[in-house]
Order: C-alpha cells, then sequence, then structure tokens
C-alpha cells in the first residue's frame, strides 16, 4: 500500500502512521519521534559496517547526509507515500501531501511503526533496503564537508587567520529575504560577497567563492 515492503500485523499502526497531526489527537507525531531515532541507529550501524576505515566526522556528515529531511522527502516521493497521507482539509487544500517536512514525518513514522509492529530486524531490514543505494552514491568524503568547514581546514593547514563573515545587507519582504554575506580573510584582506536565501546559505556561497578564489590563485 505504502511502497514499502512489509505486510503490517496491525492496521492501526500503518493508519497512525499515515496521519498528519492536522486530522486530530491520534496521529504520527508519537510514532515520528520513534521511528526517527530508530532510522539513526541503523544508518549509524550500517555505515559503521560499510565504510570501516572512515573515521567520527566523517561517518557523522555521512549519517547527516542521509538522514536529513530532503532525502527522507525523496524517498517518500519515490515510494509514492503521499497519496496514502491522511490531511486535515486545510492541510489537504493547501497540498499538504506535497510538502517536503510532512513527507519526511511520514517515512519517519512508518519506520516507528514497522518497528513496534514487526520488531527491530523487520524495520532494520526496510530502512537497508531503502538506503543502501543512497549510501553507495554518497560523494566523497571532502565532498560532504560545507563551504565553511573546508574553507576553515584550508586556512588552519596554512597556518592563516579563520573567515569572517558579515552581513551586508538584506534585501526583499520579510516572507522572501535574500541575504548578502561578504566572507573576508584577515591576513590580506581578500574577500567575497554572495547571496542565499538565508543568512546561513549567503555565507555558504561565500565561503564556496573565495575558497576557489584561493586555490587558483
Amino acid at each position: 500500500m505504502t511502497g514499502v515492503d512489509y505486510r503490517f500485523t496491525d492496521p492501526q499502526l500503518l493508519l497512525e502512521a499515515l496521519t498528519h497531526k492536522s486530522v486530530g489527537a491520534r496521529n504520527n507525531e508519537r510514532l515520528e519521534f520513534l521511528g526517527d531515532s530508530v532510522l539513526s541507529v541503523v544508518i549509524t550501524s550500517r555505515l559503521f559496517e560499510l565504510r570501516p576505515d572512515a573515521p567520527e566526522g566523517d561517518l557523522s556528515r555521512m549519517r547527516a547526509r542521509l538522514v536529513r529531511g530532503v532525502t527522507l522527502s525523496d524517498l517518500a516521493l519515490g515510494l509514492g507515500l503521499g497519496k496514502h497521507i491522511h490531511l486535515g482539509e486545510g492541510e489537504l487544500k493547501s497540498g499538504g501531501f506535497r510538502r517536503a517536512s510532512i513527507l519526511a514525518d511520514t517515512l519517519e513514522a512508518l519506520f516507528g511503526a514497522i518497528f513496534l509492529d514487526g520488531g527491530f530486524e523487520q524495520c532494520r531490514r526496510v530502512i537497508t533496503e531503502l538506503f543502501d543505494p543512497l549510501i553507495e552514491k554518497l560523494p566523497s568524503n571532502e565532498d560532504l564537508k560545507d563551504a565553511k568547514t573546508r574553507l576553515q581546514e584550508w586556512l588552519q593547514a596554512r597556518a592563516r587567520p579563520l573567515p569572517v563573515y558579515a552581513l551586508e545587507r538584506e534585501v526583499g519582504a520579510d516572507h522572501a529575504k535574500t541575504f548578502y554575506v561578504r566572507c573576508e580573510i584577515p591576513d590580506d584582506g581578500s574577500s567575497a560577497e554572495a547571496s542565499g536565501n538565508s543568512r546561513r546559505k549567503a555565507e555558504q556561497a561565500a565561503a564556496t567563492a573565495i575558497l576557489q578564489r584561493l586555490r587558483e590563485s
């Protein structure tokens, strides 16, 4: 029914996993909480097995990439999970079955329900089948690091001071702002400015720009 290779013994658990909080008090929030924890354990164990030479920091970045909301929502979309989610009238009218956060939360709730219905091994099997192909396609350890981390490590390796980030300006309405951030290297004054729809994204873009410039110089 959900695109997941598992048949429930207790159909009520499946119904609860697919019921969004907009429907009422009996919803999937508790199952989502449980499923999030089970998912983390399974992914951590799988990475430990499949990447025996990876240090703790790399394993943490890999896990974060796999269990983040966008990964879960993409999986849920591929499974066709959206068409099975029970939503309140307001969420239904606003297209909640396509919303990334709802899809991701429902998938985690489904993992929680499988854990309760079939036990850890069945849940581990389902998660492994879904995530092993993603583990195989993970980018290199270096590429998993965000731009700010890569820039910091590049500078530290050369005994240079850490970059300074400054918010230059914000443009647009509160619900649709664009942030402009400058990243500057104190010892030589080199800098780069970039924009994004959040300050964090703008900082990452600025770090990417100046790191590329430093590597080419």
